[in-house]
């Protein structure tokens, strides 16, 4: 009888069976899902704080109170903090939308150089509208 030739150096047979796949892009499942959920808490605690900033504005509609309550530096800075985790949280869950069904490459490297485009963009303008 002949010899078998091996592909693999494994001494089990069953790991000599494999499939090659190349991949589009490269997913990381439990990284993506520990950022969406902690850029979702801190857009739930910003949600929270604002919600009980309005509760405290109930019969004092001045446009004075608003521009103290934001001039403060936490606040901008909080602000700012949220508006970054709103960015990330879009755009890991737009990336995603984009690898999972757009199968076209082109297409879906120019959806995504657009969805960055965007983000950055809003970024950026966040800067100057919050710090001003």
């Amino acid at each position: 009888m002949g010899s078998v030739r091996r592909t693999c150096n494994s001494i089990y047979p069953g790991d000599c069976i494999m499939v090659k796949r190349k991949l589009a892009g490269a997913h990381y499942g439990v990284r993506d899902w520990a950022m969406q959920r902690a850029t979702a808490v801190i857009m739930l605690l910003y949600t929270v704080f604002f919600f009980f900033f309005l509760l405290g504005l109930i019969g004092a509609d001045d446009y004075t109170e608003w521009q103290a309550f934001f001039g403060k530096v936490w606040v901008k800075v909080f602000t700012q903090v949220t508006f970054l985790a709103l960015f990330l949280h879009a755009w890991v869950g737009v990336r995603d939308l984009w690898m999972d069904y757009i199968k076209p490459f082109y297409l879906r490297l120019f959806l995504q150089c657009a969805t960055v485009t965007w983000l950055v963009g809003c970024t950026i303008y966040s800067f100057f509208a919050i710090w001003g």
